[in-house]
């Protein structure tokens, strides 16, 4: 939800216009539909401006408060309707925001969260869409972890955060009992976070979860091209490929820490959910990751929904979401052992 999510602003503002509709499936439920009915692509692309990755910090600084100021309104809404209770932590030295369910247990059981927003885009806060319906569907307590966005952090920066912040975690959880998901370049960070942790030596977490991730930052993959002209949220020329030289240079984006999908699988790694809509011109992202692993005989399970857009998991009122968060609850109470 958060990568589109000013996209899809644009989208409701220029909806009168009708133009470059959006094909709406039957095959989705009515509520799906509707969340799309009124969006075009001439409006996905009138947000889909973003400053090159060399501009000024002070500009992407600015644009990136401005992102933050327009998805909050749906925090303190998703907050109210599930009850959680959210508060503010640091582990190593690195911010985070710890999410409990209504009713909270305490558990032995935990979650991070990497949170999306193509590398450069929103606090930690400002992502509670994602979080807290998931803290509520498994009873978790879910920690995710806020990270310096790009570009005032390089990639080896953002991941090295992450690894900090997973060991210090390990004080607490013994990794046996972590479970790490991230949607859209925040499935890209977990991933390559994992690889690098593995590469140092570095106990992995339990399992991890994919949702709409951005595995490629390159414009390689069918499905960029041919959803070019019908997913309405992402937009690679002008926006994603910005964001990707604002998080690595383009030396390094087939380097695993950069773009997981090129990573080592014939090597340990953990059980992993991929979950992708038919709609996202990422989708060539989760099946190239998952024959990379399902080749390499690694536990992985590939889960796309008809007609879905990028990370539709956040519109957590619709039932193709509903039926996600709750695959992706089953996996992980698969995975940490913990009873239906």
């Amino acid at each position: 939800m958060f990568l589109g999510i000013t996209l899809v602003a644009s989208n409701l503002i220029n909806a009168q216009e009708n133009l470059g509709t959006i094909n709406l499936p039957s095959t989705i439920s009515e509520e799906a539909r509707d969340v799309i009915s009124d969006w075009t692509i001439e409006g996905r692309n009138a947000g889909a401006h973003l400053p090159k990755a060399d501009a000024p910090k002070e500009v992407w600084t600015k644009i990136q408060k401005e992102y933050a100021e327009t998805a909050y309104v749906f925090v303190p809404i998703v907050v109210k309707d599930y009850g959680a209770t959210v508060d503010t932590l640091f582990l190593g030295g690195i911010r985070a925001i710890s999410v409990k369910p209504k009713n909270y247990q305490k558990s032995e059981k935990v979650i991070i969260y990497i949170h999306g927003g193509a590398f450069t885009f929103y606090p930690a806060d400002v992502t509670l869409v994602s979080s807290v319906p998931l803290a509520d569907a498994t009873g978790l307590r879910i920690i995710a972890i806020d990270y310096t966005l790009a570009p005032h952090a390089k990639f080896n920066q953002i991941t090295d955060e992450i690894i900090e912040f997973y060991q210090a975690l390990l004080k607490e959880y013994k990794a046996e009992n972590i479970a790490m998901y991230g949607d859209s370049a925040g499935g890209a960070i977990a991933a390559s976070s994992i690889l690098k942790m593995r590469d140092q030596g570095i106990v992995m977490p339990n399992s991890l979860i994919l949702w709409s991730a951005w595995l490629d930052v390159d414009e390689i993959g069918d499905t960029y091209f041919t959803l070019k002209d019908n997913d309405p949220n992402l937009v690679y020329n002008g926006f994603l490929e910005y964001c990707a030289e604002a998080y690595a240079p383009r030396a390094e984006w087939k380097n695993p820490y950069v773009s997981p999908v090129y990573g080592d699988f014939s090597k340990d790694f953990p059980p992993t959910l991929i979950q992708v809509g038919g709609k996202e011109i990422f989708l060539s992202n989760s099946i190239r990751m998952y024959r990379n692993l399902k080749e390499n005989n690694k536990e992985v399970e590939l889960d796309v929904y008809e007609g879905m857009w990028h990370v539709w998991q956040g519109y957590y009122n619709i039932p193709e979401s509903k039926m996600a968060i709750k695959n992706t609850k089953n996996f992980i109470f698969k995975y940490l052992n913990i009873s239906k």
